[in-house]
């Protein structure tokens, strides 16, 4: 799915019903490539506060790191192509080589975002 960007294609889109409640979108990203040690969650965490999103940020045992979003659909597809593109348009630290993204359903009432 990295080649999507790279081409200069727009975002993915997703089945109006898959994690799109009418009012707010949800994603789990996968990133992988150097993402660990770099700052890539603290870039997360602050990325998606400034966009007024919902969720966490965690690194996984396999090197990867992984994004739960949800909240204002423009805004969740923003932290979708800022953690993915290359080369960054947003001093992202580390490299993203590939991304692995499911449209997941809302959390209804959760609140700030939070490196765990």
């Amino acid at each position: 799915m990295a080649e999507l960007w790279q081409s200069g294609s727009l975002l993915p889109t997703c089945p109006p019903t898959v994690g799109f409640n009418g009012t707010m979108l949800a994603l789990q990203l996968r990133v992988t490539g150097r993402v660990q040690g770099v700052g890539f969650r603290w870039w997360a965490q602050n990325t998606a506060r400034a966009l007024g999103l919902a969720g966490s940020v965690r690194n996984l045992p396999d090197g990867s790191v992984e994004i739960l979003a949800q909240g204002d659909p423009d805004a969740v597809r923003r932290l979708l192509r800022f953690a993915t593109e290359q080369p960054t348009s947003t001093a992202r630290p580390g490299w993203v080589a590939d991304f692995d993204l499911h449209w997941v359903d809302p959390a209804p009432g959760k609140m700030g975002f939070s490196v765990r």
